[in-house]
C-alpha cells in the first residue's frame, strides 16, 4: 500500500509531536518532514514533494497564506490542508482563495483531521463544519469562484483603494491620517472600513491588522504605531 506523504507545518513543537504521532499511527500516512514557519514549509515541501501539507496560518518568518500560494504555484499535485485556530470568514476566504483545499480548526482536529487528510488527497473539499461558526460555514457557501482561486491572491477579494484603506488603517493611522494621506473625506474613509468589514467579517482594528499581515500588505513590524481613535 502507497502511504499519503505529510508535511506538518506549525510553529509549536508540541503541537507538531502530537500530530505526527496521531497521522504516523494510521495505515496509510506517514509524515515525511516538519517545519515550524512558513519559509520552511516552503522549502521542506519543495524537497519531499509531499501528497498533502497540514499547514496552520499564523506562523512565523513567512504566514502561512504566502507558503499555501508558493506550494501551490511550485507543487500543483499536492494538497493543502489549513489546520489553525481561527474560526472566521476572512482566514478562510483567504486559504481558499491561496489555494487550500481544506479548512479544520484545531479544537477539532483529535476527530476530523485524518478524515480531512484523506479527503483533500482523494481532491475533495473538506471543512469542518460540525465545530465552525455559522460565519465559516457562509464563507464556505460563499467561497471565491474557480477563476479568482486560480489566481492564488486573497487580496483580488479587495479593490485597490480598499488596499490602501486596509493598509493605513493596520498600520496605525486614525481616520483623518487615512483620509489626508489618500486625499479623501473622512465620511469616504469611513465608508470604505464599512466596506472592509462587510466583505472581510472584521469590525475591530486589531483583527484588519492581522488579516493585512497575513496577506502581506504590511510587514510582521509593522503594527499601530501610536493610540488613536478607530
Amino acid at each position: 500500500m502507497q502511504k499519503i506523504r505529510v508535511v506538518i507545518a506549525d510553529d509549536h513543537a508540541v503541537l507538531r509531536a502530537g500530530l505526527r504521532m496521531l497521522i504516523n499511527t494510521q495505515p496509510d500516512m506517514i509524515v515525511v518532514a516538519e517545519a515550524g514557519d512558513g519559509l520552511e514549509a516552503v522549502r521542506q515541501a519543495t524537497e519531499t514533494k509531499p501528497d498533502v501539507v497540514v499547514m496552520d496560518i499564523t506562523m512565523p518568518v513567512m504566514g502561512g497564506i504566502q507558503a499555501i500560494e508558493q506550494i501551490r504555484q511550485a507543487l500543483p499535485q499536492t494538497q493543502i490542508l489549513v489546520l489553525t485556530m481561527h474560526d472566521d470568514t476572512a482566514y478562510l476566504r483567504s486559504a481558499l482563495a491561496a489555494g487550500a483545499s481544506g479548512y479544520v480548526v484545531k479544537k477539532s482536529a483529535d476527530s476530523e483531521l485524518i478524515s480531512a487528510i484523506t479527503a483533500v488527497h482523494r481532491g475533495q473539499m473538506f471543512v469542518d463544519l460540525a465545530s465552525s461558526s455559522g460565519a465559516i460555514q457562509e464563507a464556505l457557501l460563499n467561497r471565491p469562484s474557480k477563476e479568482s482561486s486560480r489566481s492564488g491572491d486573497p487580496r483580488s477579494l479587495l479593490s485597490q483603494r480598499e488596499k490602501a484603506v486596509l493598509t493605513l488603517v493596520a498600520e496605525g493611522y486614525t481616520n483623518q491620517q487615512v483620509a489626508d494621506r489618500l486625499c479623501l473625506s473622512v465620511k469616504t474613509i469611513e465608508t470604505y472600513r464599512m466596506r472592509l468589514a462587510e466583505k472581510l467579517g472584521l469590525r475591530t482594528r486589531a483583527d484588519l491588522t492581522r488579516y493585512a499581515l497575513e496577506i502581506g500588505l504590511i510587514g510582521p513590524g509593522k503594527f499601530p504605531h501610536e493610540a488613536s481613535s478607530v
